[in-house]
């Protein structure tokens, strides 16, 4: 079964717009594994405009199922993961001001400082995933630096699902295989969603886990957070 974990990092951008505490960040995480999420992950930026450093903290107190923190390792972030260790963290390679992870890592070219990065937080206990284009060449080099897992960045997919959803996925199918071959766990996310999911999830057999933010909390504005996450978690057991 496709562990769902929940972005939560618009519930943080909807509070930071009044610059007070509503919607609170820690309460959205715990009725979302209430309702049946099976993670947590936040990608705090360094300009902070929507998951804090003190975000951070303060779910490492709640959260219960999986906390996932992705984000690009600079100093200030690793200081942030080892401090708060929690169960995965995911590495991207965006600059500060991306508005969004909007690609993989070259895991050829970035080997040497991934390496060093993947070997410090499995020192200390945590579960790396890095993030990739669905490239079976990104993927070997993913497991040579010792990641325990990959992401693939599935907006490519997603753009080009409704026009021919099997060339689509074709990518995917063989990035997750080359993944499985080599010991690494697969995970996915970037702009999954309740029309696209399920075709994914069953197409990728070795799929543990998709991280989805935007498309969740745009579908709980109309259906409710609880309604959602079924939504979602039905689109995985299928």
């Amino acid at each position: 079964m496709t562990r769902l974990s929940v972005n939560i990092n618009k519930i943080a951008t909807l509070r930071n717009s009044r610059g007070a505490d509503m919607p609170n960040v820690a309460n959205a995480a715990i009725n979302a594994e209430k309702f049946g999420a099976e993670g947590i992950t936040v990608h705090p930026r360094p300009d902070e405009r929507h998951i804090t450093y003190q975000d951070v903290e303060d779910l490492s107190k709640v959260v219960t199922t999986e906390f996932n923190i992705e984000g690009y390792p600079n100093k200030r972030f690793m200081e942030l993961v080892l401090k708060y260790k929690p169960t995965q963290v995911t590495l991207v390679p965006d600059a500060p001001d991306a508005i969004t992870s909007n690609a993989g890592w070259n895991t050829i070219n970035n080997k040497s400082f991934l390496t060093e990065i993947v070997h410090e937080l499995r020192n200390a206990g945590i579960r790396t995933s890095i993030f990739v284009d669905p490239d079976t060449k990104m993927v070997e080099a993913a497991a040579a630096i010792k990641a325990s897992r990959v992401e693939l960045y599935t907006e490519p997919y997603a753009t080009n699902y409704h026009q021919d959803r099997d060339q689509a996925i074709k990518s995917y199918i063989d990035a997750a295989d080359v993944a499985y071959m080599n010991g690494l766990a697969v995970n996915a996310g970037h702009d999954l969603n309740l029309d696209n999911l399920a075709f994914f999830a069953q197409n990728i057999p070795n799929l543990a886990e998709v991280s989805i933010g935007h498309a969740l909390i745009s579908d709980a504005i109309y259906l409710g957070m609880e309604l959602t996450i079924l939504k979602y978690k039905e689109c995985l057991r299928h």
